[in-house]
């Protein structure tokens, strides 16, 4: 990098790369290290927001990056609020969010950043989240709908492509999606200023869709380059147990009822629930079928009927 923040800050900042760590410390020293690598001729200042981490994340910062702008959270705040801290004191023209699990190839972020700055009307600009073995990841999302809900997402972006894009499609230039997935995405400092941070309602699912959502009924867009390239080890940073999966359905009801109607709402919350208990049937008789000898079943099993006890609960 030719300049960060704290070291002249005489130097126009042009992006403000910003990081929420919980218990990541080793991928998060990969992250870190990817940053320095591959932004060579931005000015850019790194700003860590850690959420009471106690794996040694802290040492680790102090000690290995002592230019890195920090904050060090009592409490886990969540992904929203952390970047929201950020976000309030960034120098920066656009703040570039990576979640730890990222690591950025070379250009890739200049290429955000040269589209971002051609096409004023881009509050978010993301590029393409690979897996370990270069393989695609979906780097965008559609709004959740009633369509989307209802009837199997891959069957909606076979035969709606224009409307649900995803990496079963060859993109070669920047296309306009609704959403952007969080791990690596570029937002306007402008657009934040005028459509408001991350809905500190949300604690980990659903702050960018919200935020994306939020930007459009701004009158500003969100844009998918699909080569620039991020790899994503996809949910290091978050795991797979039951309570992320209640988050989940926690914030997309959050999300429903925030921007439609009552009715919508209810109708989408019960399609949620038919599907889960079709799931939930289904995995009982694969388990009743096998006998219950098969591991990978009886966990699925366990986890359909947590999420139904958990609505019922509600």
């Amino acid at each position: 990098m030719k300049d960060r923040y704290g070291e002249d800050q005489s130097v126009e900042i042009a992006v403000s790369v910003i990081i929420v760590n919980w218990n990541t410390k080793d991928i998060l020293q990969n992250c870190l290290d990817s940053i320095y690598q591959t932004i060579d001729n931005l000015s850019c200042e790194i700003i860590v927001v850690d959420n009471a981490s106690s794996d040694g994340s802290t040492e680790i910062l102090q000690e290995r990056y002592p230019q890195v702008i920090k904050f060090y959270n009592k409490v886990n705040r969540g992904f929203g609020a952390a970047n929201n801290q950020a976000f309030a004191i960034m120098k920066g023209k656009y703040a570039l969010l990576l979640n730890t699990d990222a690591i950025l190839t070379p250009g890739a972020i200049n290429k955000l950043y040269s589209f971002a700055k051609t096409h004023p009307q881009a509050a978010i600009v993301c590029g393409q989240l690979l897996n370990a073995d270069g393989s695609k990841q979906n780097s965008v999302a559609a709004f959740p709908s009633l369509p989307s809900l209802l009837i199997n997402t891959s069957l909606l972006e076979y035969i709606f492509p224009q409307w649900y894009p995803s990496k079963r499609y060859e993109h070669t230039f920047p296309i306009e999606v609704d959403s952007a997935i969080g791990a690596c995405m570029m937002i306007r400092k402008k657009a934040l200023d005028e459509a408001g941070f991350f809905d500190e309602r949300y604690f980990f699912f659903f702050e960018e869709t919200d935020l994306a959502y939020a930007f459009h009924s701004k009158g500003w867009s969100v844009y998918h380059v699909p080569d620039a390239f991020i790899y994503h080890l996809q949910g290091q940073s978050i795991g797979h147990n039951v309570g992320s999966r209640i988050e989940f359905y926690r914030s997309r009801y959050q999300f429903l009822r925030k921007w439609h109607n009552r009715s919508y709402y209810y109708l989408a919350r019960g399609i949620i629930f038919f599907r889960l208990l079709v799931n939930g049937i289904f995995s009982f008789m694969s388990v009743a079928l096998t006998l219950g000898l098969g591991k990978k079943v009886r966990n699925k099993l366990a986890i359909y009927s947590e999420l139904i006890y958990w609505h019922f609960q509600r």
